[in-house]
């Protein structure tokens, strides 16, 4: 049991670590307020590879170093605040879009177009988190925040989506089966 709950912990450390390590790759876009990050990646892999429930926790225990003001988000940032701006809504969509890629995902032999779906999924619940958000502080319609919050970033979270793919049918198998 004690070997169970040690691996479970350092699965949901390992993903805290790369999601974090995500926000830090980030690239600022002058047109929009939401800098390109590999944060999405980490979160949609966390629920495929570790399942609903884990993948969940992992971005929780995300937010919570965040909150607690360790330099977890995006370029270096942290606190509470950070959660009430404009990349706010993404952040707070992670624990939905881990559980929803996760349980999408289904069992460890799921087939690629079904793991494509199960990430896609996860990226949409992030993107309407982010724009939600983004409209309420921006006041602007909905064509105006789309054009802020989900049109830059389409092709590099496909990309995201076909690499999580990648990973998770080759690291799936042996992680859902230790958990």
């Amino acid at each position: 049991m004690e070997d169970r709950r040690a691996r479970i912990g350092l699965a949901i450390v390992t993903f805290v670590v790369a999601t974090s390590f995500g926000a830090h790759v980030a690239v600022p876009l002058p047109w929009t307020p939401v800098p390109m990050t590999l944060q999405p990646l980490f979160v949609i892999l966390a629920g495929a590879v570790l399942g609903p429930r884990l993948g969940a926790a992992a971005m929780a225990t995300y937010l919570a170093v965040g909150m607690g003001g360790a330099p977890v988000f995006s370029q270096g940032h942290a606190g509470i605040g950070w959660l009430l701006g404009p990349t706010g809504g993404y952040l707070i969509s992670y624990p939905a879009a881990a559980y929803v890629s996760g349980l999408l995902a289904g069992k460890a032999s799921s087939s690629a177009l079904r793991l494509f779906g199960a990430l896609s999924a996860g990226m949409l619940v992030i993107y309407v988190g982010g724009t939600a958000q983004l409209a309420f502080l921006t006041q602007l319609d909905l064509r105006a925040v789309m054009a802020l919050s989900v049109l830059p970033f389409l092709g590099g979270d496909l990309t995201k989506v076909l690499i999580g793919v990648f990973v998770a049918k080759r690291v799936r198998p042996t992680s859902l089966a230790r958990l």
